[in-house]
């Protein structure tokens, strides 16, 4: 059974960073696995996935609203997902997911603000 625990999230403010985790357990570390995020009143959109083409290269795609400002990345020796988030803006608060298969994490809380 795949479980995903999400960390990492907070208040920051405006052009800030952050950096968040995704603890991966009962899975390979092969699959693609993904970023979510939903803020309120708005779908779950697709921020960004990274996928392992071989154990030491990957393929990483990007929403267009955090390309240059997020980058997605996995230790696969750690079974462990990350975002990192840099010039964080008020428009990137939301609960972030991550996500391989159909499986989610709980979230965790980013809030952007001053």
């Amino acid at each position: 059974q795949v479980q995903l625990a999400e960390s990492g999230g907070g208040l920051v403010q405006p052009g800030g960073s952050l950096k968040l985790s995704c603890a991966a357990s009962g899975l390979t570390f092969r699959y693609t696995m993904r970023w979510y995020r939903q803020a309120p009143g708005k779908e779950r959109e697709l921020v960004a996935s990274i996928s392992s083409i071989s154990s030491v290269s990957s393929v990483t795609t990007y929403a267009d609203s955090v390309k240059g400002r997020f980058t997605i990345s996995r230790d696969n020796a750690k079974n462990t997902l990350y975002l990192q988030m840099n010039s964080l803006k008020p428009e990137d608060t939301a609960v972030y997911y991550c996500n391989v298969l159909s499986t989610y994490g709980q979230g965790t809380q980013v809030t952007v603000s001053s």
